[in-house]
């Protein structure tokens, strides 16, 4: 059978499959800033700076250059690293401000 035999069976089935991605992606988050996290507390207790522009900007030229790999829009993935780099900042600026 094909998609075009039943488009909503294979609606679903990609549909499912996104889910379980979704999922993924949220638990590898989790475990990403729970790694960020020891990161700011090891910067809080020896007063580093909650940034680090020279590692973030060797960070953006290797996920740009994994994306162009992976056939994803390197723009896309430096967004994304960007986003959640402003909020692991924040992250270490509360620990250093003892939050």
């Amino acid at each position: 059978m094909t998609a075009a035999d039943d488009p909503k069976a294979e609606l679903l089935r990609l549909r499912a499959t996104i889910d379980n991605i979704d999922a993924a992606l949220i638990f590898m988050l989790a475990e990403r800033f729970r790694a960020t996290q020891q990161v700011g507390q090891l910067k809080a207790e020896y007063s580093m700076p909650a940034s680090d522009p020279n590692r973030e900007e060797q960070q953006v030229a290797r996920l740009r250059a994994l994306a162009e790999d992976a056939h994803l829009d390197p723009e896309f993935a430096q967004k994304w690293f960007n986003f959640v780099v402003a909020e692991v900042i924040r992250h270490h600026t509360e620990a250093a401000e003892g939050r």
